[in-house]
């Protein structure tokens, strides 16, 4: 396994100069009289009460999340906590009942026909669960779509296509149609056709959910790689925690259409906010998301010959102490600043410790 599956983005990398996401106050309340139950679900009318008393359904309730610009953000949850619901309502395939979404000072939902359709072909770009792809066209034509769409001339979108394809390790396959290829590649030609936009904002709704496992890694590896070099604000829906906590920069996790904890994946493993979150995070590898500055002992006198940057997850770190056969190792952040020290007993430690302990306390 590489170190980019293993590491988080640095805190401190430099920000994005793209526009961020900001989603305030969201309701989605479906019926034909939803606008007039907004008032009685903010005062505590809950899910069953609005669908038994109004036969209403209560699909988001008071949802504000900020979504940072050049970053993942997952949006978790089970089937019907309202994720899919959610990221629908950034491209407008949705409209609110109540709340604003605003991107680059505007607010999606006020937007006229005319300015929607321009956000969706120029800001967003979408990859869905079951791939949506137009079987009679080839490779290269499903990858042109959105230029197409776009009204760019066949002659300036096929080397654009092209290079995307070439990048999503589908060269030599442009004249194959979806029929010919595995569902792993067809999805590698859903991402490139929506790379090839160069929109602002990526939506992936469980874009690999329909993946078999190895091919679902693979997948994920491809994203991972692409994103390093082109920091993209990806918004990412799963309803599987390892993905979340593999992909995402932050994770939103809903329930019953609520956010029950916004934060890294160190924050959902190690800090759950309730029962819900710490049931959902039991059963995870926590040597495989905790990083080692988040479990560093403060800096002392020694400064052991072993350096690790602070971004690696204990796993990683584990394996390199071994190797170089240290129990101890200062912990560097970005441009070689100590950070702490990492033994190799609180890295063991923390690696098992039930979450209701939270991390190892220094020694």
């Amino acid at each position: 396994m590489t170190d980019q599956t293993l590491v988080q983005i640095e805190d401190e990398d430099e920000a994005p100069t793209l526009p961020g996401l900001e989603i305030r106050n969201l309701y989605k309340i479906f019926g034909p009289d939803g606008a007039s139950h907004v008032e009685a679900v903010r005062r505590g009318l809950t899910k069953g009460e609005l669908n038994r008393r109004h036969g209403h359904v209560l699909g988001l309730t008071d949802i504000s999340l900020e979504i940072p610009p050049g970053k993942i953000t997952v949006i978790m949850g089970l089937s019907g906590s309202g994720k899919s619901t959610l990221i629908r309502h950034i491209n407008g395939l949705i409209a609110p009942t109540a709340g604003e979404i605003l991107f680059d000072g505007a607010d999606v939902c006020k937007m006229t026909p005319t300015e929607l359709r321009a956000f969706r072909r120029t800001r967003t770009a979408m990859v869905f669960q079951k791939f949506g792809l137009l079987p009679h066209r080839t490779v290269l034509e499903n990858t042109c779509y959105g230029l197409d769409i776009r009204g760019m001339s066949r002659s300036e979108a096929e080397p654009v296509a092209r290079r995307w394809i070439d990048r999503v390790g589908l060269k030599g396959y442009e004249e194959s149609y979806p029929s010919q290829l595995s569902g792993g590649m067809q999805q590698r030609v859903g991402l490139a056709r929506a790379l090839a936009t160069d929109a602002d904002i990526l939506l992936m709704d469980e874009a690999f959910s329909a993946l078999d496992p190895l091919i679902r890694l693979d997948m994920q590896a491809v994203l991972l790689e692409l994103q390093e070099e082109l920091h993209k604000t990806i918004v990412f829906i799963t309803h599987d925690l390892d993905e979340a906590l593999r992909l995402g920069d932050r994770i939103a996790i809903l329930r019953d259409g609520r956010l029950e904890q916004v934060g890294t994946g160190q924050d959902i493993v190690m800090r759950p906010a309730n029962d819900y979150i710490a049931a959902f995070a039991r059963e995870v590898n926590r040597a495989r998301v905790i990083r080692i500055d988040a479990v560093a002992e403060p800096l002392g006198d020694e400064r052991p010959a072993l350096e690790l940057p602070g971004r690696l997850v204990l796993e990683e770190a584990a394996r390199r102490m071994t190797e170089a056969g240290a129990d101890r190792a200062l912990v560097v952040g970005p441009r070689q600043r100590p950070k702490g020290i990492l033994t190799l007993s609180t890295l063991l430690a923390a690696m098992v410790r039930p979450l209701e302990e939270g991390p190892p306390a220094h020694r």
